[in-house]
C-alpha cells in the first residue's frame, strides 16, 4: 500500500471493486474470512485486511516494483542489528518469482521475513520513509568509564514524508 501511494498509483480514496476471489492460475487468492464488500476504498482494504484487495495493489504495482519495494523496505538481507547472530531468510532470486509469488507477498505471505525486519520496515512508515538501522542500547559505558553514544542511522529514505504521512493516517483510520 506504500508503495503505491509512493509511485501515486492510488490515494486513499482510491476504489478498486472487492466482489470476489481472484483467480491465478489454479489458485484462488480470497479474502481472511470470504466476505467481499463490493466497492470499497483503498483505506477500506486496510480496515478490512483484504487480500483481494492488495492483489488489486500488487498489480498496479508491477513485478518489478513490487520486488524494488520488498527489497527498500529491507526485507531479504540483515537489518545490522546490535546483536550477535543476525540471521535473515534470502528472498529467492528475482527470475523465479511467478505471478502467484508477487501477489501474496502484497499481503504478507509467500516471503519469510524476521520479526526485527517487520518492526523495521512499519517504523519506516511512522518515521517519516526513513528505514533505520536497530539498535538495542542508546549508549555503553566502557571499562574505563567512557561513554560511547548509538547514533541513529538511516540506512533509507523508502517512501517519501508526505506517502508515510497518508500510510499512517490510513491506519490509524483503519484502526478507528
Amino acid at each position: 500500500m506504500a508503495a503505491a501511494l509512493n509511485e501515486k498509483l492510488i490515494t486513499p480514496q482510491t476504489i478498486m471493486d472487492e466482489t470476489g476471489p481472484v483467480v491465478v492460475g489454479p489458485n484462488s487468492i480470497r479474502t481472511w474470512n470470504n466476505e467481499y464488500h463490493g466497492k470499497i476504498t483503498m483505506t477500506q482494504v486496510l480496515e478490512y485486511s483484504s487480500n483481494v484487495g492488495m492483489v488489486d495493489i500488487a498489480r498496479r504495482l508491477g513485478n518489478d516494483k513490487m520486488l524494488s519495494y520488498i527489497r527498500k523496505f529491507g526485507f531479504g538481507k540483515p537489518t545490522n542489528i546490535d546483536l550477535e547472530g543476525e540471521s535473515s531468510p534470502e528472498l529467492r532470486p528475482d527470475r523465479e518469482w511467478q505471478e502467484i509469488d508477487e501477489l501474496t507477498a502484497s499481503f504478507g505471505q509467500g516471503i519469510a521475513v524476521t520479526p526485527m525486519q517487520m518492526v523495521r520496515a512499519v517504523a519506516a512508515l511512522a518515521n517519516g520513509g526513513k528505514l533505520m538501522e536497530p539498535h538495542m542500547v542508546q549508549k555503553i559505558k566502557d571499562a574505563r568509564g567512557k561513554i560511547i553514544t548509538i547514533k541513529p542511522k538511516m540506512v533509507a529514505q523508502v517512501i517519501s514524508p508526505s506517502a508515510a504521512s497518508i500510510i499512517t493516517e490510513m491506519m490509524i483510520q483503519a484502526v478507528d
